[in-house]
């Protein structure tokens, strides 16, 4: 239980039972609680987003958008802006060592550029109207799951080498992949009530792809942008297969 309290304090803002002696390499052992946070992160999007879908489903999408937010503190958007930044700012320069270095330089600024701004815009309007599609589609078990395995996703970047020092470089070949298959069989038997899930391994390989072309490798903004780059991916499967069944 010790290392779900720790993956709920990392990746919410709920209310945890404090954790004694706490030591920075007990965080790694926590990421195979990932899904399971995921899956509680959906469960509160999912009601937030049924309620306010019982006056309008804009309504509804505004409410669990809201609460996606919150509760998680706007984590993996801070990666997916840091990391649209960097990416924005290193794209010029010919020489991979040159371009490398200035992606690196970026990822380590705190400051929001032009790049991570437009990110953040595109992400959280992608959001929204996706949710309400699925307010409309009622697809309310699936927003359950779907933060589930965009959290998934993390097990399989993880194993990729960090190329900085951060959050990311204590997760860097720490997970085995006895988690990765044991979730990805769950998602098999999840798949059969909501399909749209069966795309995750999808995504997660095109974003791990990703990040071995243009990144090099992974850091913490990196695994934090494939969670939200996975949960929209899976929101659009969603709301497709949704309008297809109709």
């Amino acid at each position: 239980m010790r290392g779900l309290i720790l993956a709920i304090q990392f990746l919410t803002r709920l209310p945890t039972p404090r954790v004694v002696d706490f030591r920075p390499e007990e965080l790694a052992g926590g990421v195979v609680w990932f899904p399971l946070v995921g899956g509680l992160v959906g469960g509160l999007v999912a009601a937030a987003v049924w309620l306010g879908g019982l006056l309008d489903p804009w309504l509804g999408a505004l409410l669990g958008l809201a609460v996606w937010v919150a509760v998680t503190g706007a984590l993996h958007l801070d990666g997916l802006a840091d990391l649209a930044d960097a990416l924005g700012a290193s794209h010029r320069p010919d020489d991979p060592q040159a371009r490398k270095a200035r992606l690196l330089a970026v990822l380590s600024d705190p400051h929001l550029g032009v790049f991570g701004g437009v990110a953040l815009v595109m992400q959280l309007l992608a959001k929204l109207v996706l949710l309400m599609l699925a307010v409309k589609a009622e697809a309310y078990l699936a927003l359950v799951l779907v933060p589930a395995w965009a959290r998934w996703g993390v097990l399989i970047w993880s194993r990729l080498p960090s190329i900085k020092p951060g959050l990311g470089e204590r997760f860097a070949w720490r997970v085995g992949a006895g988690p990765i298959w044991l979730w990805g069989g769950i998602l098999v038997v999840a798949g059969l009530t909501v399909p749209a899930l069966l795309a995750a391994p999808l995504w997660a390989a095109a974003w791990r792809a990703f990040l071995l072309r243009r990144v090099g490798g992974m850091t913490g903004d990196a695994l934090g942008a494939g969670v939200e780059w996975l949960e929209t991916g899976l929101l659009l499967c969603v709301v497709i297969l949704a309008k297809i069944a109709h």
